[in-house]
């Protein structure tokens, strides 16, 4: 007998992981942030074309949940990815598409 994909302690986080994951936008915001590094949402905003509420609530519910850092300089907000695990996971994802 195998052992379980998720233990049973961790199904409601990883369910809340992928449920965060779920949405382009946020996966788009990561994208950003895994190619320039640390960003205000001011430079989300130019980057992606979102509005900034839109931003900042997707930003404010990455963080929440431990996927990014914030901290605050000045009137600016900085974010920056806070998970290791996260470039591994959407690499492995990305690959078994393309092998589709």
């Amino acid at each position: 007998m195998s052992p379980p994909l998720i233990p049973d302690e961790y199904v409601d986080r990883v369910a809340g992981r992928f449920q965060i994951l779920s949405e382009p936008v946020r996966l788009e915001l990561l994208n950003h942030l895994n190619a320039r590094g640390e960003m205000t949402v001011s430079e989300l905003v130019d980057a992606t074309g979102f509005r900034q509420a839109n931003v900042s609530k997707h930003l404010g519910r990455m963080a929440d949940d431990g996927i990014l850092t914030r901290r605050k300089e000045g009137v600016h907000v900085y974010y920056d990815l806070d998970d290791p695990t996260l470039s591994a996971l959407c690499l492995l994802v990305c690959g078994h598409l393309s092998d589709s």
